[in-house]
């Protein structure tokens, strides 16, 4: 089997927010070696979403962290929500866009970590709700998808059903946070690549590590 690397994420988590060029550059860069998937992580679930204020404050210092380890930049419009969570009427929850992706991957199963990042720019740079139907729509006009189609599977719980069984594959996989990348070689062999932020060089070295002792396994 081709192994396949799984890039456990959440589309909330400004970690892989900043993991998202790394994760990208790392997936052009092995296209022809690996398979790629995401796994939507579930980080911020509830039966009743908390609002954006309970979680504001420790953002306003972890953002600049991301920002100084990883480069990425949040946006004014995130970043207005966080340091104005008396007005903001963002209630956080991971489930809708763990479907967006489940819907895409169905769409492009080779583009998922492409749209990952894109889910994550929408929320951290141009501060899209992700809990809004609409936060979607620019995505759906620029990946020519038919928007009756994607908001139908939105709202159907088969997709839904296809969300909750990744959150419960990532827990599976004894994920404890995100970003997580793992590699899978056998049915029951997987190597841990990253967690929490790498960056490319540490990344990608690992991941040649792996391919290398399995070129080496083929071949003794």
């Amino acid at each position: 089997m081709k192994p396949r690397l799984y890039y456990c994420y959440d589309a909330y988590c400004g970690w892989c927010y900043g993991f998202s060029p790394v994760i990208k550059k790392l997936a052009a860069e092995h296209a022809a070696q690996l398979d790629f998937e995401v796994l939507s992580g579930g980080m911020i679930l509830s039966d009743k979403p908390a609002h954006i204020g309970g979680m504001a404050e420790y953002i306003k210092g972890a953002y600049k962290t991301v920002e100084e380890y990883s480069g990425i930049r949040f946006g004014d419009d995130y970043l207005w929500h966080i340091l104005n969570p008396d007005q903001s009427d963002w209630f956080p929850d991971s489930l809708k866009p763990a479907i967006a992706l489940c819907i895409f991957k169905e769409y492009f199963p080779s583009m998922q970590i492409v749209f990952a990042s894109d889910l994550q720019y929408a929320l951290h740079f141009e501060g899209r709700d992700l809990c809004d139907d609409e936060a979607y729509r620019h995505l759906l006009e620029k990946y020519l998808i038919n928007a009756e189609d994607f908001y139908k599977k939105l709202h159907d719980p088969i997709y839904e059903e296809k969300a909750r069984y990744e959150f419960a594959l990532v827990k599976q996989l004894q994920v404890t946070g995100y970003p997580t990348v793992l590699i899978q070689t056998a049915p029951s062999k997987f190597y841990l690549v990253s967690r929490g932020f790498t960056d490319y060089e540490t990344l990608s070295a690992r991941v040649e590590a792996v391919l290398k002792e399995l070129e080496t396994q083929a071949t003794s």
